[in-house]
């Protein structure tokens, strides 16, 4: 009996996964739950245990691949036994909320003889080495397409007989010069570029196009004299594919406002001191921040809900668990998530704060920390910023940024009524909102109550 186990699903919104490295080669032994391989998504390296006691029979995916979620990864049996290829079946949309069948406490999809469905499945890696089965299929009954008797892995042999070509004619460039899918394609390409000479002027008027005229490629600039080519690292890749997804789905508008910080600074100042004695850490403005968003959010639950437009729903949600963006030492940026952070005050907040910062700068963040925040904070302020216009965490339709605390002479009113200019703590506050899901009106109202909150609460109270 052989399993075939899938690319997990690895967290909500995680599609895809690199390998990184398989953690057991063909015909190693591997007991269940040993590390069976590492995976990187866009959220975090994890390493992933083996659902099933037994024998690697065939690995499908080299390391270095990125692969979708449900793809095939290897085959897990006896060592004497070969495993059957699945069934195909129609790959399933997975989107956040989805359900995916699963083998026991494990997060994989199984398939072939191990009593799971699996629900995704996708192509075959177009270099999988062919099963026993396969090669005598193919030495049994010759296909006459395929003249030559080389050994093609499914998804070739299917390009192959679709398009009724002569692989006599293809230069395999796979190990052992074995013909790969790239190599059907490319001939393919070649093939279709190729013009029949017409018998007559007539005859290529009517049946030959002209070919538009395409510019060529621009050649990649070398670096200059003196400058340093590198190869971006994983996190480097992964902000960059999500930036630019966020900016192409969400529709991004950005308002800010003035927010008087001197109440909270009063307090910070007051019990600074005894704080850092207490925790270990410094008491800073992100918790006062953070606990005046959570009530803002209570107020106005549109800003703590998910928009998926392709399936025309929006998810609002009844906890808040609050992201946090973490620079990890500048090295790349990260969304930890705070759960249910309306459930906590204050103190509780920082503490969660400092410990998500803390792990992650140490690379011990979990898959559960960096998924499934319903609104986002981020805190350039202690960089010294004055304004920023962060770009959304989708599916989370807004994103605040906390800029520098900083003393400015401002106009205030006086108990007496008279208005007078004083010097006092303040900042910025900028949101940047999703207009697919809500409007500016409801935008700047929920500025409006955290700049109302942390300018009038009583901070005392929730440090008592």
């Amino acid at each position: 009996m052989a399993t075939t186990v899938s690319m997990p699903q690895l967290g909500e919104t995680v599609t895809e996964g690199t390998i990184l490295r398989w953690a057991k080669q063909i015909g190693d032994t591997i007991a269940e739950d040993e590390v069976l391989l590492e995976i990187s998504t866009d959220k975090v390296d994890t390493e992933v245990p083996s659902p099933v006691a037994g024998t690697i029979l065939e690995i499908l995916v080299t390391e270095g691949d990125t692969v979708e979620v449900g793809v095939e990864l290897v085959v897990i049996g006896e060592a004497d036994s070969a495993a059957a290829p699945a069934e195909p079946v129609p790959a399933t949309d997975l989107h956040p909320g989805s359900e995916t069948p699963t083998g026991p406490d494990t997060g994989f999809e199984v398939s072939a003889d191990s009593g799971f469905e699996a629900n995704l499945v996708s192509d075959e890696p177009e270099d999988a080495p062919p099963t026993d089965a396969e090669v005598e299929a193919f030495f049994a009954e010759p296909s006459p397409e395929v003249a030559s008797p080389q050994l093609l892995s499914p998804v070739v042999r299917k390009l192959v007989r679709e398009n009724e070509i002569d692989i006599s004619e293809i230069q395999g460039t796979g190990q052992g010069g074995r013909i790969t899918r790239n190599d059907v394609e490319a001939h393919m390409a070649d093939e279709s570029a190729v013009v029949a000479i017409p018998a007559s002027t007539e005859e290529a008027t009517q049946s030959v196009p002209i070919p538009t005229p395409q510019p060529a490629p621009a050649p990649t600039p070398a670096p200059a004299v003196g400058s340093d080519e590198v190869t971006l690292d994983r996190i480097r890749v992964r902000i960059a594919e999500n930036m630019i997804k966020s900016k192409q789905t969400a529709a991004h508008v950005w308002t800010s406002v003035e927010v008087d910080f001197e109440r909270v600074e009063r307090v910070r100042q007051a019990h600074k001191v005894q704080f850092k004695k207490d925790e270990g850490f410094s008491l800073t403005y992100l918790p006062f921040i953070s606990r005046a968003t959570i009530d803002a959010l209570k107020a106005f639950p549109v800003l703590n809900s998910s928009f998926y437009l392709e399936e025309k729903k929006a998810v609002f949600h009844k906890n808040v668990d609050l992201g946090i963006a973490i620079d990890l030492n500048q090295g790349g940026l990260v969304v930890a998530r705070v759960r249910n952070a309306d459930g906590l005050r204050l103190v509780g907040i920082a503490r969660d704060i400092r410990s998500l910062a803390e792990r992650g700068r140490d690379g011990k963040l979990d898959l559960d920390d960096l998924t499934g925040s319903t609104f986002t904070i981020t805190n350039p302020g202690p960089f010294g910023s004055f304004m920023s216009a962060p770009i959304i965490n989708i599916p989370n339709v807004a994103i605040l940024s906390t800029d520098t605390v900083v003393k400015r002479p401002t106009v205030i009113t006086a108990p007496d009524g008279q208005d007078m200019i004083a010097i006092r703590h303040i900042a910025y506050l900028g949101l940047t909102w999703d207009h697919r899901a809500l409007d500016g009106s409801t935008a700047v109202l929920f500025l409006r109550r955290i700049k109302e909150n942390l300018e009038t609460w009583d901070w005392e109270q929730e440090l008592a």
